[in-house]
Formats: C-alpha cells, sequence, structure tokens
C-alpha cells in the first residue's frame, strides 16, 4: 500500500513541479519578478511542493526496496 502512495507521490510531485515552471515563467510572475526581484508565491509554492512530493514519494516507494 506504501508503495502505491509513494508512486502517486511521485507523479503528482511531477505534475506540480510541472506548473510551478510554468507559472514562473506566466506574465503575473514576470511583473512580480520586475517589482520584487522575486518570482510569484504561487509558483514558489508549486515548486516547493513538487519537490517535496518527489521527495517524500521516492522515500515511500523505495523504502520496501530497502527492507527486503
Amino acid at each position: 500500500m506504501s508503495r502505491t502512495l509513494g508512486i502517486a507521490l511521485l507523479i503528482v510531485g511531477l505534475l506540480l513541479t510541472i506548473m510551478g515552471i510554468t507559472e514562473s515563467d506566466s506574465f503575473s510572475s514576470e511583473v512580480s519578478r520586475f517589482f520584487t526581484g522575486n518570482p510569484s508565491d504561487r509558483s514558489s509554492w508549486l515548486l516547493v511542493g513538487g519537490i517535496a512530493s518527489i521527495v517524500i514519494g521516492a522515500l515511500m516507494s523505495g523504502s520496501r526496496a530497502l527492507k527486503s
């Protein structure tokens, strides 16, 4: 069960990371970057959430292989 959940988290993490990269190239993020020097908060949270999900998913799906 945890391996299936880990794989699902990997897939969700990949999708969130792709969405974060796309969002960081959007017009609103460019405007935010122009005035503040940083990309929009939404793109930052999507990237952080995506990377965290990938790491947790990788640990969950790989933990069974480590136990064997």
